[in-house]
């Protein structure tokens, strides 16, 4: 069992592992561990969930802050969490051991929770602690199967092993429990799945509703003891004045009758159901787009680990117990595990939603999913041979799925490295205290806070506490709000960044656009707003406050330590761009030329045709107007939207070049029709 879920865990998980990086909090928190310490992480924390802190404490000085390092550990971590959930079923359901296996594998793989790549956020907030509450699950199972031993041979309880391994087994469940629950919110709604648990484990001892309530209650009692500290501790911290809300709150109202039948229908539907049909229909959504060959390749995956999946389940035929001794209880137990581990996220506000950020929350129904999935198939699947291979397709799917998670990550990476190095090239030091303005970065799995740590890992190497040099704030999501009240100039802005805080205001700023297609820019207000015609209107309206002189133009392109990030790339378009618009921030033509001319000599052309502006300009301005017109009249043809851009920037010529270049200024507005 062991070496198959090493080998689930490959190819679910493993196989594009050196592609992938940090995402989301990884980076904040890899930051932390970087510049601050991992002893930061108890005050960081203090605020949030300080019972996490150690947590982060204890891995973070093991793990240094590299990506690799942090994806192999999640891969590490995801084994384990294999094998607890074995050790569960297994010790829950010791007379049908292929089914235990099978539902975790099922665990394994399961396919509505895609953040395992989010590794050292993800790790340390809810998959250890989620270990220790699988463990105390598992120990609280061992414990009763061992009573139940006891009382029934004589000879075993006259030697006093049995009860000696029963308190054992107990208080280790109880300590599990303490570390699995108070850490995180998560999984506080889990418990009563004990309750359960400890009502079918004891069924071959208690007869009769009454007894068997009583015998149950009995058992269950330490731990609802430790789970109402739980709930008194969350009670008195969230409404101490020290909780400091990640933005989600409990709702204010509950919600309706209908509305929480509504949530916990579609939990049910979403974990139990549609998860493991997913991937099939995300295929046929996308199978005429750039992602067809990642499409042919999960299909092949699956293809393979349904053959896997099957021969190694035909082997396990042998172990079957009887099915509907397992499958009434791992329905009844994985119906409230879907719906329990539901709530936490409902009593937030927080939706329920596959293939985003937001699918965390499955990580506390997956349990309860796993089962409700095996013990509907023993359930519905009479036939031994077909039952394998229905758990051999949903085994096979998920690990697919999981492929096809995957290779969305390894495109964020690889986006996220573009992205660090054109500020790289185009930005070679900033002045402290800067803010970096934009509407938002087209990627999927990273905020301005993400973005803030990268940028200060970039250009404050040496930074001093207990100021944060640089932020990034997205306009779209922060104005209006406590970071950054409004646009206007002199504004102050402070941004609480875990224990630290960054201080400006938007006089000392800078203004970016990274669109979906093309390069990154910095927007200057020097050039006229008609330049910026294509982008976003609040973007628009935050130009005015763009600082180019806090860019340190003199200064030599900063080198990007890898780890965490990747090696300088070949140089594409968008180099001799970020260059070309360095050079142009000082006014340097002939530089600006010159790129221009090694980038066309290279056969290199941009993907949004407002790039070529800065080239246009530069050979305008230094004597090259066959090739500034040239360039001028296909860019006009293919792209209205760079018609006033294109007459601005011949304006400017005109007022302000030498004298050849103002005489073809004249004549290019006059072809263009600008003024008219």
């Amino acid at each position: 069992m062991p070496f198959a879920l090493a080998v689930t865990t490959i190819l679910a998980y493993g196989l594009l592992l050196p592609l992938t990086g940090f995402y989301w909090d990884d980076w904040p928190f890899a930051w932390i561990a970087k510049f601050l310490g991992p002893a930061e992480f108890i005050p960081a924390f203090r605020g949030f969930r300080p019972f996490l802190g150690p947590i982060f404490l204890a891995t973070t000085s093991l793990i240094p802050p590299n990506p690799l390092l942090w994806q192999v550990f999640a891969l590490v971590v995801r084994f384990l969490s294999g094998l607890c959930a074995w050790f569960v079923f297994s010790e829950t359901w010791p007379d049908h051991k292929r089914q235990a296996i099978i539902a975790s594998l099922l665990f394994l793989v399961f396919p509505g929770y895609s953040q395992h790549w989010v590794a050292m956020t993800h790790i340390n907030q809810e998959w250890i602690p989620f270990i220790f509450y699988l463990l105390s699950f598992g120990f609280t199972a061992r414990a009763l199967r061992r009573n139940v031993i006891a009382k029934s041979t004589a000879a075993a309880t006259s030697r006093g092993t049995r009860p000696s391994a029963f308190i054992l087994d107990t208080l280790l469940a109880l300590l599990f429990l303490v570390v699995g629950v108070f850490p995180t919110e998560y999984f506080f709604t889990l418990e009563p799945l004990r309750f359960l648990l400890i009502w079918f484990v004891i069924a071959r001892e208690a007869k009769g509703f009454r007894s068997r309530l009583v015998e149950t209650l009995k058992q269950w009692w330490p731990y609802l003891l430790v789970w109402l500290a739980d709930a008194a501790w969350l009670a008195y911290y969230y409404k101490s004045g020290v909780y400091i809300s990640y933005g989600a709150t409990a709702v204010e109202k509950l919600p309706s009758l209908g509305e929480f039948l509504f949530a916990m229908g579609d939990a049910l539907w979403k974990a139990g159901f549609y998860v493991w049909v997913q991937l099939p229909v995300l295929i046929s959504q996308s199978i005429s787009s750039l992602a067809a060959p990642t499409n042919l390749l999960s299909a092949t995956l699956i293809l393979a680990s349904v053959v896997f999946a099957a021969l190694y389940l035909r082997n396990l035929e042998p172990l079957y117990g009887e099915a509907t001794a397992f499958a009434a209880p791992a329905l009844c137990i994985g119906l409230a595990g879907i719906l329990l581990g539901r709530i936490p996220s409902l009593a937030a506000g927080l939706p329920l939603t596959l293939q985003s950020s937001f699918d965390r929350f499955m990580i506390s129904m997956m349990l309860g999913a796993s089962l409700f999935a095996a013990g509907l198939v023993e359930f519905s699947v009479r036939d031994a041979r077909l039952k394998s291979y229905v758990f051999a397709l949903l085994i096979a799917l998920g690990i697919g799925q999981q492929f096809f998670n995957a290779n969305i990550f390894r495109r964020d990476w690889a986006r996220q490295q573009d992205i660090y190095w054109q500020l790289a090239w185009r930005i070679p030091a900033l002045k402290e205290n800067t803010a970096i303005l934009t509407d938002y970065v087209p990627i999927d799995y990273e905020t301005d806070l993400s973005f803030t740590a990268s940028i200060n890992w970039i250009y404050a190497p040496n930074v001093q506490l207990p100021d944060l040099p640089y932020a990034m704030l997205y306009t779209v999501e922060r104005l209006g709000g406590a970071a950054l009240p409004d646009l206007r100039p002199g504004t102050p802005i402070q941004l609480p960044y875990r224990s630290l805080t960054f201080h400006g205001d938007t006089s000392q700023a800078i203004v970016i656009y990274a669109p979906q297609n093309g390069c990154l820019r910095v927007l200057d207000p020097a050039f006229d707003r008609e330049t910026y015609a294509k982008f976003p209107e609040d973007l628009v309206a935050a130009i005015p406050l763009s600082d180019v002189s806090r860019i340190l133009s003199g200064s030599p392109s900063p080198m990007l330590p890898d780890p965490p990030f990747s090696k300088e790339p070949s140089h594409g378009w968008c180099y001799y761009f970020e260059r070309a618009e360095l050079a142009r921030q000082t006014a340097d033509w002939v530089e600006v030329a010159r790129l221009g001319a090694e980038a066309r000599q290279r056969g290199l052309v941009p993907g949004d045709a407002l790039e070529w502006l800065p080239f246009i300009e530069g050979f305008a301005r230094t004597g090259d107007p066959e090739s500034a017109a040239r360039i001028t009249h296909a860019v006009w043809d293919g792209e209205k939207k760079s018609h006033q851009g294109l007459c601005a920037l011949w304006m400017r010529v005109q007022a302000g070049g030498s004298s050849g270049a103002q005489s073809s200024a004249s004549i290019i507005l006059t072809e263009l029709g600008c003024g008219h």
